[in-house]
């Protein structure tokens, strides 16, 4: 991230409750002009509360939130230079999109002719111009999602906030919708606050995350820092698949953390500050960093059996049970069959993994 990027939003020590309930504790983050942010987490976790106190739909108990250096806390919704998309589109059903688009730049004191010249430029993005006379109902759920998109994106707010606009599409079509938002956010340049509990989603379009748990920031990273380098076994489980092993950690040399599995199995991985010699913690190791032979390699090897193959298109997913240890899960690109054996079940094998994947974690 350059240094010399503007803060959008800066969240300091913001603390939301309701009554005895907290439902935010302590969030401090900030958000970069230019930038597609994405707050991720399970439901209930406070994503969504956090968008609408940027919103200004929620108020803020504790803390304070900045837009562009300007404390908003003060201002009401319809004054902040933000926008949102919600889940429903909310489209106005008697009015045609091109209408719906220009509804609240004439609210804001436009006049028709260049409300309707700045909806037929924000329709052109989106390239729905030529549905600009339909009515929503006319339209299928992709389409009338991007109308939300152009109508949010019409008056130029400098922070688009979208809580989960996709979660109704149906999974191709919510696929190409996340390729077209983030191509939205680089043609715009307009800072997007993204809100999931997709992770594939999150993955796919941010170029930060912040996964959120229980009200409290957990992680906050680039993509790949945050599925490559979870922090702790939440982000780990939480961000796409995993093995996730309980290990004791036997030594520590030369800043490698040697780990016992059970069964007599051992693994080595990076030490990390606070694990400590004796320590009973838990490692994680990505599927796609692990591959199984007949022989061992000079990487880590572990003897098992093959218990089950799982075709699913794309992948094949195989479960190996090592002699009394755990269970390993080991995912195989269907365009390597040429290059891979594939074992069938009851096979003895070698699971081998890669250098470096086996990450250890902070509980």
């Amino acid at each position: 991230m350059p240094e010399d990027r503007r803060i959008a939003v800066d969240v300091r020590d913001a603390v939301k409750r309701y009554g005895d309930f907290t439902a935010l504790k302590t969030i401090s983050l900030s958000i970069m002009d230019n930038e597609f942010f994405t707050l991720l987490g399970p439901s209930g976790c406070g994503k969504t509360t956090l968008l609408r106190m940027i919103a200004g739909f929620e108020d803020v108990t504790e803390g304070a939130i900045f837009l562009f250096d300007e404390e908003i806390e003060d201002l009401p919704p319809n004054q902040r230079p933000v926008n949102t998309v919600f889940q429903n589109y909310a489209l106005f059903p008697h009015m045609t999109i091109l209408e719906n688009v220009g509804f609240g730049l004439e609210m804001r004191g436009k006049s028709k002719s260049e409300a309707r010249k700045s909806a037929g430029e924000m329709l052109e993005l989106v390239q729905l111009s030529q549905f600009a006379a339909r009515k929503p109902s006319q339209l299928s759920g992709g389409q009338q999602q991007r109308v939300a998109l152009a109508r949010a994106l019409a008056p130029q707010p400098k922070v688009l906030l979208l809580d989960e606009p996709l979660s109704a599409l149906d999974l191709k079509l919510r696929k190409a919708m996340q390729l077209e938002l983030k191509h939205l956010q680089r043609e715009t340049g307009i800072t997007f606050i993204f809100v999931t509990h997709d992770q594939e989603e999150a993955l796919t379009m941010s170029d930060r995350i912040a996964v959120m748990s229980s009200g409290e920031l957990q992680q906050l990273g680039e993509a790949r820092e945050i599925y490559e380098s979870p922090r702790n076994m939440f982000v780990a489980d939480f961000i796409g698949e995993t093995n996730l092993l309980e290990v004791s950690v036997d030594a520590i040399k030369e800043g490698r953390a040697v780990c016992h599995l059970g069964g007599g199995h051992e693994l080595t991985c990076n030490e990390v500050p606070g694990v400590d010699v004796g320590a009973k913690v838990h490692m994680s190791v990505r599927p796609e960093r692990l591959f199984i032979s007949d022989q061992k390699t000079e990487s880590e090897s572990l003897k098992g059996e093959v218990k089950e193959n799982v075709f699913a298109g794309t992948d094949i997913t195989t479960i190996v049970d090592l002699a009394d240890g755990p269970k390993f899960t080991i995912r195989t690109s269907n365009s390597d069959r040429g290059n891979k054996r594939i074992f069938e079940p009851g096979n003895e094998v070698f699971v081998n993994m890669e250098q470096g994947a086996a990450r250890l974690l902070v509980d």
